[in-house]
């Protein structure tokens, strides 16, 4: 096999380069790098060995540029939430801007997260020449996994946001929930300190990836470092609040004992709005997920302990480089899309 003429290079090496190199045509490079045909593998192997040994990397903006490639990307939401949603589509808004000169173009479409088999038709109704990505935010069910599945096989860029699937563990964008329970699980028992009691949990949904992970998370580092501390099992509010109202008025009333409260949702307004409202004993500690305008003034004012947090708009950032990066064939940076574990207390808020 022809060898490749060594070419010392101050600057970034470019297509002209990568030819003179392999000893062929731009145009030629050009086939290579876009994976089209009529081109001898032995050519092929030159051109690629010109771009091991030049460092060669390509500029994806400027090929997408050249070819006019957009990217249109719907983020798929929970069609009930609260503030956390609302700062989650106000983040979407922001990487319009953000990402204007990649062509980079994002909507927002409501599903219903109790209603699995809407969800996996609106996925089905999907098509290629309209739809370069999803992000996905939704309980992990069969028909969801199923359909997600089948979107791939379309062409279509997937991967689940904020709530995981464990179809795509590899490839998804949101904070590790196990950690993250882990995490509120130290904070409440360190901040409950030598008292003996129980601790009311409160989800949403227990069918919901995240809120499972949580709840291992919390359990685990619970039985392990506080024994004198019990956690109940976890009360579902479904996201109704007359149902949570009742049924956090009865573990209340049915344990007495309660010294601490771990709202496991990421929606906590309703949850600590129904506390307040309960008259519950301020000396009970309480920790929350995610920083909302409600969490931050509930930290402020001392009705709420400490919150485990991620960041929105690094969430929805990620999402979309992740989605480019699947339609690009190109691998993200892992530690830059990494979601970190916050902890919000009233003293750095």
């Amino acid at each position: 096999m022809k060898t490749v003429s060594t070419i010392n290079l101050a600057l970034r090496p470019t297509t002209k380069d990568l030819a003179k190199a392999a000893g062929v045509s731009r145009a030629t490079v050009d086939r290579v790098l876009n994976g089209r045909e009529g081109v001898k593998e032995k050519t092929v192997e030159r051109v690629n060995l010109a771009i091991k040994e030049l460092g060669f990397v390509r500029n994806l903006q400027a090929a997408n540029l050249a070819k006019s490639q957009s990217y249109r990307f719907i983020f798929a939401l929970p069609s009930s939430g609260d503030q956390f949603l609302e700062q989650i589509v106000s983040r979407i808004k922001e990487a319009q801007t953000i990402f204007a000169a990649d062509h980079v173009f994002c909507d927002v479409q409501h599903i219903d997260e109790n209603d699995p088999h809407s969800i996996s038709a609106f996925l089905a109704s999907l098509d290629q020449s309209d739809v370069t990505g999803v992000a996905i935010m939704s309980p992990e069910t069969p028909q969801v996994r199923d359909a997600t599945m089948r979107l791939q096989e379309r062409g279509i860029a997937a991967l689940p946001f904020v709530s995981n699937q464990t179809l795509m563990n590899e490839n998804w964008v949101g904070i590790d929930n196990k950690a993250a329970g882990a995490t509120a699980s130290l904070l409440l028992g360190q901040w409950i300190g030598q008292r003996t009691g129980k601790i009311m949990v409160i989800a949403e949904s227990m069918q919901s990836r995240d809120s499972l992970e949580r709840r291992l998370g919390f359990d685990g580092i619970m039985n392990e470092s506080f024994p004198n501390l019990q956690p109940l099992p976890s009360l579902e509010t479904y996201g109704n609040e007359t149902r949570a109202k009742d049924i956090i008025a009865a573990n209340l009333s049915n344990n007495p004992d309660i010294v601490g409260i771990y709202v496991m949702s990421s929606e906590a307004r309703a949850p600590l709005r129904i506390l307040q409202e309960l008259n519950v004993d301020p000396n009970i500690a309480k920790f929350a997920h995610e920083m909302t305008p409600y969490t931050e003034e509930a930290l402020r004012a001392k009705k709420l302990d400490g919150v485990v947090a991620q960041n929105p708009g690094h969430l929805v950032r990620s999402a979309i480089r992740r989605l480019k990066g699947i339609v690009d064939n190109r691998t993200t940076l892992g530690s830059q899309e990494s979601i970190r574990v916050e902890i919000h207390l009233r003293t750095n808020v």
